[in-house]
């Protein structure tokens, strides 16, 4: 779904149903939804995040905490993840998307719930700092999600490719995929139906202490994770 289709949905159809405006890759405006102004900010077109991207978001976010206390965050995800050029790496590229994902961690502690929607593609980097960090991200069924295509991945860790393939049958910490990020906890809950209904329960029941590893114990998506991090917390 492109992004104006999933507007027109959300925040109703017409010649002005929202606020939201595309500056080449770039959404962000302000709507009105039930009665309430929510910030919306997010990318689209597969757009890789680079510097400027990441800036841009993280700007927004932080002129919500700054002007609008307490206004909940809308992240539209549409992203291939980072851009992969000189220079954006040589601008520090690492930096930029770490301060993006410390905006929304702010806005959080801050009292806003900020709530991630992959709405298209969402891809390693652009998707580790945006809605893996919002208090709860949710996607569409036809959402295409990954971190590591397993060619990749099996450079990376020197296993087989047909041993990952094998792997990935099994368990979705290895497989790509929608659903296998809603076993795993990352994505909470897939959208269906009516999105605005689907928007309005998501911003109700946005959790407000990450759950993604107990999501993931319970949905056998991620068995361990949960316990793992407990016991890291009893030994501090």
């Amino acid at each position: 779904m492109n992004w104006t289709a999933l507007a027109e949905a959300l925040f109703g159809a017409g010649p002005a149903p929202h606020g939201i405006a595309q500056d080449g890759d770039f959404l962000h405006g302000t709507v009105v939804f039930d009665g309430a102004p929510l910030t919306v900010v997010g990318t689209t077109n597969h757009a890789p995040i680079g510097v400027d991207l990441a800036l841009r978001q993280a700007r927004v976010v932080l002129d919500t905490v700054r002007d609008h206390p307490g206004r909940p965050i809308l992240l539209l995800i549409d992203t291939q993840g980072q851009q992969l050029r000189r220079r954006d790496e040589l601008l520090g590229i690492h930096r930029a998307m770490a301060h993006l994902g410390q905006a929304i961690d702010l806005a959080r502690r801050q009292g806003h719930r900020v709530l991630g929607l992959v709405y298209d593609q969402a891809l390693s980097g652009g998707f580790i700092t945006s809605g893996l960090i919002a208090d709860a991200c949710d996607a569409l069924p036809g959402a295409e999600i990954r971190v590591m295509r397993l060619p990749a991945m099996a450079r990376i860790t020197k296993l087989a490719p047909e041993r990952l393939e094998a792997l990935s049958r099994d368990n979705p910490v290895f497989a790509p995929g929608v659903d296998n990020y809603v076993a795993m906890g990352g994505v909470r809950r897939l959208w269906t139906g009516d999105l605005a209904a689907a928007l309005r329960a998501a911003l109700a029941e946005a959790p407000r202490t990450d759950v993604r590893a107990d999501d993931g114990r319970a949905r056998g998506g991620r068995r361990l994770a949960a316990t793992v991090i407990q016991r890291v917390l009893d030994a501090a």
